[in-house]
């Protein structure tokens, strides 16, 4: 019998443990490690559902150079051979990596050291950069090193948890359960700041939906309120002239309140709660940190933790949230373009330290260019040659119009990924086979600190191989064979320790001396652990004179709509689904949550457009524009909209997110501000819709204005729209025997297509009908035998439609809940599991299960009067 293999989970910054038990060749059993302090055994949907996306579907399994196979030999050749003719011809500022959270630590550091010490240009980013580089300059800027004041302990012990910018609920769903737990055992109150009411705001005792971009008034009124109740002090901390007298003028309630359109008595209950309560913590993610002024939203946050004492204390601490697996161990080898290895940054001292450590006969002196500016650098042919690993800039980095323009004319593009096709990867010259997740070996570190191990349970795939290995055969071709000998990851981490302690008397809390010397057998055992202890307890910062500093942050002004571009666009992440859907797309239960890109928009802004609920509609700005299915929610405040960033050309002909936000960055951080883009919405007509049923997972393109592909059990499901005659949908159906009925006045196509007695295909379409529900259809893909009902979409004693799938875990849809709700009388969450068992798994829906309860009671009760 196999057994488990801990490892640690692929998706966000909480680093959850995994036991994975493999059952095959490419399956495995995932749960929850029972024993990692992160999750304690609970699992998000994302992680439950990880085995589904192991297999090898669309993987690249072999090296690549154009559209032609590799041997390994020719391609690392190739790389090594025109890095070096690239950087002799135009210098190493012309040659550029661009990185990933995805990568782990021991990837990142080969790099880093490739790239800052060897070949001597720090032209090293990482698309943690879009996430959560904000934090690290406001760390940086506060205490003096990057660090995270904070542990997932201290929401056990706090008496407030402030969640700002943060959909908690839906992107770090183990946190969010253990706020709740918190709020079970010993009362903790919960407020969240966020212009949009999410999942995570049901149930919290105050939601404040301020304007977007009045993070700073809010956090400046918040302190100068704390200054007016004698409970907030300086004394301890460095203060820069004029901070007072800024925080004291033009920070009073009514002056707050109208900046971030919010009322008073909202406003005043937030200041009391939070200066009754010391024990707080403030946990603030992309909503802060992807901002043109996210350094000092960051900043406006750690100021108030700092000057009223709540930092360095159990349950009391600002906590910045990561979204990436390994975000927070790219920081500390120096995978951001604007700092060194170790947590130090480009002061001569360090550089020359780092140098000597490394032996580097050519040290990056100097900040090297961040991912927004590396992509205009390549446009403006000041890049020639770029390498991005475990990324795909193409759809993730604002006006990626440009990106795609950038990475079309560059002269020389590598790509290494696990997958064969991506938008980026369209471009490249030479794509290399990574290994993924369950294939590679190393250690990560998740948002509280926490380094793990993640472990290999699968082989290695065709000739993939891990990044590491890939990095340091290139750095051997380029001549430096012996500065990366490494055989194994534990070499590479045993060096990166030795780096964090080298000349460190204390001045860097990154220390990682025990672990300096340990053995292979020690490595590949390794448990988890919390580098830094409990930072600033002692009330010491890594600073000259061991002082935090305040730092004075102004609220910018906010620009009036423009006449073209009245709505503000925010961008964000789905519950089930990660990134650009490389490995969540894989998973049929995943997939089912949120089907289609969404354009998020209040019924008041949907009724000035003429725009109903499930209509198409352009969303446009001066940077480009793509179409989304409208979903009017009173959750979006009137004059914003908001859309999804996982969608990409590979998916859907819609749904480009990653085409509309500005090119504009945090001039500390530069971080792009996704979260305020001016733009407008208009509905566009399609004359029919329909939807497309396919057994088998190869992608076809589809003739039509708005096709999404959705992986389903068995096969593939596409939701269509268009113009013109949709007989040209024909074309992509397989061949096989062929029931139809096709009704032209009435506008309505159906028609199956059978192979050996099984459904290979079925096409519905109509121009002024509804459709029926997919899911009887799409469980015929895997019957033996398709009933003779199949082009009535319900087979005999077929179950009425469940209505769009709420727990993925066990695929109970809205109605299904609805119906238990109103036939038991169920009056809460526990009860709803307990009749029906959603929400019983990994939890990630029962903030759903909340709001339909309310809304399903609150209808009784008005049926009732």
């Amino acid at each position: 019998m196999d057994r488990a293999i801990r490892t640690t989970c692929a998706y966000c910054g909480v680093g959850c443990g995994i036991a994975a038990t493999p059952t095959g060749p490419r399956s495995v059993t995932i749960k929850g490690d029972e024993a990692h302090a992160a999750n304690a055994g609970r699992l998000c949907s994302k992680g439950t559902h990880l085995g589904e996306t192991v297999g090898l579907a669309g993987r690249l399994l072999y090296p690549m150079i154009g559209q032609k196979r590799a041997s390994w030999d020719k391609a690392l050749d190739l790389v090594a051979r025109r890095f070096r003719d690239t950087i002799d011809r135009h210098g190493p500022d012309s040659v550029a990596f661009y990185v990933s959270g995805q990568l782990l630590t021991e990837d990142y550091y080969v790099a880093n050291k490739l790239m800052k010490g060897f070949i001597g240009s720090a032209n090293i980013d990482t698309n943690s950069r879009l996430c959560m580089s904000s934090a690290v300059a406001g760390h940086n800027r506060a205490f003096g090193e990057d660090i995270v004041p904070a542990s997932y302990d201290d929401l056990d012990q706090a008496d407030l948890i402030v969640l700002v910018g943060s959909n908690t609920a839906w992107c770090h769903p183990i946190v969010y359960q253990r706020i709740q737990a918190a709020r079970a055992a010993r009362g903790t109150k919960l407020v969240v700041i966020d212009p949009r009411r999410t999942e995570t705001c049901e149930g919290a005792d105050l939601h404040l939906a301020l304007k977007p971009g009045t993070d700073v008034a809010l956090m400046n009124a918040l302190l100068a309120w704390c200054d007016r109740e004698g409970i907030a002090s300086s004394d301890h901390l460095t203060v820069p002239e004029g901070f007072w007298d800024h925080i004291r003028t033009g920070h009073d309630l009514w002056t707050t309140a109208r900046t971030c359109d919010l009322p008073p008595a909202q406003l005043e209950q937030f200041f009391r709660l939070f200066a009754a309560t010391p024990r707080t913590v403030t946990l603030f993610s992309q909503g802060v940190n992807q901002s043109i002024r996210g350094t000092d939203q960051v900043n406006a946050i750690l100021n108030v933790h700092l000057a009223t004492g709540r930092i360095g204390k159990p349950g009391a601490a600002p906590f910045s949230i990561t979204g990436q697996p390994n975000a927070m161990g790219g920081r500390e080898v120096g995978g951001l373009a604007s700092t060194l290895a170790a947590h130090m940054d480009f002061a001569p001292d360090n550089v020359a330290r780092v140098g000597r450590f490394w032996a580097a006969p050519t040290m990056a002196t100097k900040p090297g260019l961040k991912a927004v500016d590396l992509f205009r650098a390549i446009n403006e042919g000041r890049i020639k040659a770029l390498w991005i690993m475990a990324t795909n800039p193409a759809v993730s980095l604002p006006d990626a119009a440009r990106v795609r323009e950038a990475l079309a004319s560059i002269p020389f593009l590598i790509v290494s990924d696990i997958m064969a096709q991506t938008d980026s990867s369209a471009h490249a010259h030479v794509r290399l086979p990574a290994a993924g997740w369950g294939e590679k070996d190393g250690t990560v570190t998740n948002s509280d600190r926490t380094i793990s191990r993640q472990r290999a349970f699968l082989p290695l795939p065709g000739e993939a191989r891990p990044d590491w290995w890939i990095v340091t055969q290139v750095a051997r071709r380029m001549g430096w064979r012996s500065a990366f000998a490494y055989d194994r990851p534990a070499d590479i981490w045993r060096e990166h320790a030795r780096l964090t302690a080298y000349q460190n008397d204390g001045a860097r809390l990154l220390n990682l001396r025990a672990h300096a010397t340990i053995g292979n057998d020690a490595y590949d055992a390794m448990e988890p652990f919390r580098w830094g202890g409990a930072p600033f307890a002692d009330g010491r910062y890594p600073t000259p004179d061991g002082k935090a500093r305040l730092v004075l942050t102004k609220q910018m002004d906010l620009q009036p709509p423009l006449r073209d571009w009245p709505l503000t666009l925010n961008t964000g992440r789905y519950r089930d689904q990660w990134h650009s859907m490389t490995r969540t797309g894989l998973s049929p239960k995943l997939a089912r949550h949120r089907e289609e890109p969404l354009v998020e928009v209040h019924p008041d802004d949907a009724q000035a457009l003429g725009l109903a609920d499930g209509d198409l509609a352009r969303v446009a700005t001066p940077q480009g524009d793509s179409l989304f299915r409208a979903h009017l929610t009173e959750g979006q405040r009137p004059g914003e909209i908001f859309t999804p960033i996982h969608w990409t050309d590979q998916v859907s002909t819609g749904g480009r997110t990653g085409l509309l936000p500005r090119r504009l960055v945090d001039p500390h951080s530069g971080q792009p501000g996704f979260k305020s883009t001016p733009a407008s919405l208009a509905k566009v007509t399609a004359e029919w819709k329909g939807f497309l049923i396919l057994r088998g997972t190869e992608p076809v393109t589809l003739p039509c204005l708005w096709a999404t592909r959705v992986t389903v059990s068995g096969g593939t499901l596409y939701e269509i729209a268009g113009n013109g005659d949709p007989a040209r949908l024909e074309t992509c159906l397989p061949k096989g025997d062929r029931v139809e009925a096709i009704d032209q006045t009435r506008g309505t196509r159906r028609i199956a297509i059978l192979r050996d007695g099984r459904l290979a295909a079925v096409l519905f379409v109509t121009r002024t009908g509804l459709l029926p529900s997919r899911d009887w259809l799409i469980g015929q893909l895997e019957a033996e035998q398709v009933t003779a009902s199949v082009l009535a979409a319900r087979g005999p004693g077929a179950r009425p439609d469940k209505g769009a799938t709420i727990c993925v875990c066990f695929d109970i849809g809205l109605n299904q809940i609805v119906a238990a709700i109103r036939d038991q009388s169920l009056v809460d969450v526990p009860a709803i599991g307990q009749a029906i068992g959603a929400g019983t798994n990994c939890g990630s829906c029962r903030p759903a299960l909340a709001n339909i309860l309310a809304q399903t009671t609150q209808e009784t009760l008005h049926a009732a009067e």
